[in-house]
């Protein structure tokens, strides 16, 4: 039975791109196993939240399972260091304690708007000539269906995927797009009144993200689409992550998984929910950069394809607890 004997959190800037922020949870317990968790690029009110309210949660409370506990303050983080912290006291990889099975998965890679054509078709030669075997393209009006067109020509066996980011509002011009053989149309649309229009017009599963149970069911319920990105850090407890997984495989729904930026917890928490039998779709679990990465062996793919640990328990992952004190530019104990 899990008792928590001790906690700290972590505030990190992470050292690239546009700097963005983590926070990392760190539980341990009597018999000094830890499990770690993390949210990326938090809300404001995040720390504060764990600060007040998640040493009167956890410490010294006995729970025999995750999902006793609720909604723990502070959200993801904290949910998924009990997880961790549970997987490796009954000595489990987190997918399996999950439910998963699968031992790999195919990876996405996600490609922006290039300066021009051929620039687009040499960044995929780069990532095809790495192993990948399937790319998601952004696009938006204006940059459809030429980059498409471009890309299925150079590689006619390749998996591709397109994500709109909700900047479309005629379903025409998305109609079009089907023409090129895809594997999915993701979020089309900033909501959900044109989405089932699409989806019986085109072949291409609709790729829609939620943030709930409930929307997902209003979703089936109008037939906005085939198919599920699923997040995470987005959904806030790996038990509603189950549940939400479970409530699209029930529909027939194909289910992506996609994860945040970070440290490479947050990352490994996707990795272990992508392992969920019904998400058959190339994951999007592309590896943060090296100077970020606080865990080993790092996460992200390699050739393509990312390997789901099995032969550690929990996240399946040893964290750096050096590197990550050195990175903090806060910490808390209790």
């Amino acid at each position: 039975m899990p008792r928590v004997r001790e906690l700290e959190m972590f505030r990190l800037v992470l050292p690239y791109g546009r700097r963005p922020e983590s926070i990392l949870v760190r539980l341990t317990d009597y018999g000094g196993m830890t499990g770690w968790g993390e949210v990326v690029d938090p809300d404001p009110k995040t720390w504060a939240s764990l600060e007040e309210g998640l040493a009167h949660a956890l410490i010294g409370v006995d729970w025999e399972h995750p999902d006793e506990l609720g909604a723990v303050p502070g959200g993801p983080a904290a949910d998924m260091a009990c997880w961790d912290l549970w997987a490796r006291m009954r000595g489990v990889p987190l997918s399996h304690a999950l439910g998963g099975s699968r031992t790999s998965l195919m990876a996405t890679v996600r490609i922006g708007a290039e300066r021009n054509l051929e620039s687009l078709v040499a960044r995929v030669n780069r990532h095809v000539c790495a192993g990948y075997a399937h790319i998601t393209l952004d696009v938006h009006p204006g940059w459809d269906i030429e980059p498409l067109r471009a890309v299925r020509q150079a590689y006619p066996a390749l998996g591709i995927g397109v994500d709109a980011r909700g900047a479309y509002t005629d379903v025409g011009a998305l109609e079009a797009l089907d023409a090129y053989t895809l594997s999915s149309i993701e979020r089309p649309f900033a909501g959900l009144a044109d989405h089932a229009d699409l989806q019986e017009r085109v072949a291409a599963p609709v790729l829609l993200e939620v943030s709930s149970l409930a929307e997902l069911d209003e979703a089936i319920l109008v037939g906005a689409g085939r198919a599920l990105l699923l997040r995470p850090a987005v959904l806030g407890s790996l038990r509603e992550v189950r549940r939400v997984h479970d409530r699209a495989l029930a529909a027939g729904w194909e289910i992506a998984c996609a994860g945040g930026q970070g440290t490479g917890l947050a990352r490994a928490a996707t990795v272990a929910a992508a392992s969920l039998p019904g998400c058959g779709l190339p994951c999007d679990v592309a590896e943060p950069p090296r100077s970020a990465q606080i865990v080993t062996p790092p996460v992200g793919a390699s050739g393509g394809v990312v390997a789901v640990p099995l032969t550690q328990p929990g996240l399946g992952h040893t964290v750096d607890v050096a590197r990550v004190r050195r990175l903090a530019k806060e910490s808390y104990a209790a």
